[in-house]
Formats: structure tokens, sequence, C-alpha cells
């Protein structure tokens, strides 16, 4: 069965929105035991007019799983972690779907829940929401942060493990506060940005003028403010002060790029827009180099924790976790070439 090289072949998923849906049906169509579990009972009854089983307390949903999948909004994580700790064996690795790591992560180590859980985040989604969104391939090969920490390393290997085998995941292992620094940048600033540019157009004179004449540069940009408010409203505020200081980084080159237009200075203004460009096309034309390390497997874990946090904070990622014979082996892969800036 997939997955089975983490041995978390029987899963649970609570919270059936876009992305909860989506691992649920992924997992699912990958041959895996799953059940769910959601607040709503609408929603509760659509997952079992899928095939799914749901039952009506979470408690029932996640006995005896491998793996649980806690999907809920941001706020919520703390407390359903540990209603569903209490109700899984302590082998059972619990992980979550959030956009903002640290506080779920101080919260589960001062729930005595480090050794088995594993702070995530897939970087996928869509500017819609609720079940009826979700898809079992929205996560097809998306970057999935993992955050393993000092007592945790077991459980992140048999998460990663699973990730790839099922997801196609190319595994990003970052410590939770250098997650939330560098997601403050390539997802939650994006979404405040692309907030402004549409809430001006919304408040202007000529909206629909605007709208009438609107293409790809502003539909691109503005994508992500389609998405629910509340949603946003909760990923902004517990990042806040991340988001707030790269906020004032934007502010400062759109600063340059208004005093190079203010000034009339042609060349500045290009090569402003230049750099810029340079960051875009990395985005797409990143080549990677590619490697094979081992560790035994019941070792001091310190070393290839930091391992593995070093690859994350360098742009690297996972696409293999295997742990046989005494030793975990990984295939990573770094950025060809040093970052930019």
């Amino acid at each position: 069965m997939v997955g089975e090289a983490g041995g978390l072949a029987r899963a649970a998923v609570v919270g059936t929105g876009l992305i909860g849906g989506s691992v649920l049906f992924r997992l699912r169509d990958a041959g895996l035991d799953v059940a769910a579990w959601d607040p709503d009972p609408a929603a509760r009854r659509q997952v079992r007019e899928r095939g799914v089983a749901a039952p009506d307390e979470v408690e029932e949903a996640v006995a005896g799983r491998h793996v649980v999948f806690v999907c809920g909004p941001l706020p919520t994580l703390p407390a359903t972690l540990a209603r569903v700790a209490a109700a899984t064996d302590d082998r059972c690795v619990l992980t979550d779907v959030g956009s903002v790591k640290a506080e779920v992560a101080t919260a589960a180590t001062a729930q005595g829940l480090g050794h088995r859980f594993v702070p995530g985040h897939p970087m996928a989604g869509a500017d819609r929401a609720g079940l009826g969104a979700a898809a079992p391939e929205l996560l097809d090969g998306a970057a999935w942060v993992l955050c393993p920490g000092p007592t945790g390393v077991d459980a992140f290997r048999r998460l990663a493990a699973l990730l790839v085998d099922v997801f196609h995941a190319r595994v990003v292992p970052m410590s939770a506060p250098e997650h939330d620094a560098a997601a403050a940048l390539a997802s939650h600033l994006p979404h405040l940005l692309a907030g402004a540019l549409a809430g001006a157009v919304q408040r202007s004179a000529l909206r629909d003028a605007v709208l009438a004449l609107a293409a790809g540069s502003f539909s691109d940009g503005t994508r992500v403010a389609g998405g629910p408010p509340e949603r946003t409203a909760n990923m902004l505020l517990g990042n806040r002060d991340r988001v707030l200081a790269e906020l004032i980084e934007v502010g400062a080159f759109l600063d340059e790029l208004a005093g190079a237009l203010r000034a009339g200075d042609a060349a500045a203004l290009t090569g402003r827009l230049a750099e810029a460009r340079t960051a875009r096309a990395a985005l797409r034309g990143r080549a990677f180099t590619s490697h094979r390390r081992e560790f035994p497997a019941g070792a001091d874990p310190a070393v290839e924790l930091a391992y593995l946090r070093e690859l994350g904070a360098a742009g690297g990622h996972l696409t293999g976790c295997r742990v046989a014979a005494g030793a975990v082996g990984y295939t990573a892969h770094l950025p060809a070439t040093p970052p930019l800036g």
C-alpha cells in the first residue's frame, strides 16, 4: 500500500475545507484507510456522500489512526490538537496544514506533543473555499513545509515518506520561525498587497471601467484577494510581526520605484524593474543539484535535524525519505546557484 514506507496506512483528517478535503480525497484515492471529521454536520454529510467515513464525534474519527491531519482555522488549532492528541495513541503522528507555524509549534510543545507533532504547511491553495472546492490533485507536487523539532525527528521521517509517496510532495524542512519569516514574503504579504489593489479598485469612481479593462496583470495580481476574508485575516494576524516587518521592506522598494517615476529617471526605474524581473524569472527557471544523505536511525538526531533545517533554509527540498537497515536516507535537492541579492 502507498504510504507504508512511513508506516502510516491509517489516516484521519480533522477539518474538511479546501485543504483538508483535498488531503482527505488524495489519501483515499491512494488506497489508505481514511476517516474524517468536521464541526459542521453538513460537511460531514457531504464527506459520507463521497464515500468516506465521517463519524459525528472527532474522537471516533481519529481513534486507532497512524496519522492525523488537523486542518481547521488557525485560531482553533491548539485546542483541536489537544483534543485529537487525547484520543490517539502516543505513536500516532500529528500534523497540521496551517499557514503560520510558530504559534502552533509552541502550543504543541507546551502540551507535551513535540515528539509526535510535526507542524506542516502545503504551499497550495485556491481562491475558493470549502469542501466543494476540494480536489485530490490540488496538492500534487506541492512544496510542503515540515518543521521537525528536537524530539520529533522520527515523526518527521514517517510523515515525510508519506507525503512523498502519496502527494509527490517536495518536502521543505525548516524551523517554525524560519517558515514564518519566509512565508511572510512568499505568501502572506501577497495576500495583503492583492487586497490593497483590489480594494483600491473597489473604491474607485471608475471601478466598472477599470474592471472592463482588467486583463491578466490585474487578474493575476489580485487572484488571492478572491479568497475568504476571514481566512486571510487569520493568516495575517497569526504572522503579524513578520508581515509588518516585510511590508516595510516592500514599501521601501515601492518608494524607490515611485521616486524614480516622480523624477522621470528612466534608468533608475528600469534598473529597479529589472531587479524585480530577475526574481520573477528565478521562480520558474531554477536548476537544482541532487544528493543522497544518510544518518544512523537510532543516533542523536541533532546532526540530522541541523542538516534538514539548513537544507530548507537554503531553498532545498526532499523527494525521498526511507528508513532501512538502521539508517535513514534522504534524497535532497539544492538550488544550483546561490540565491540572488
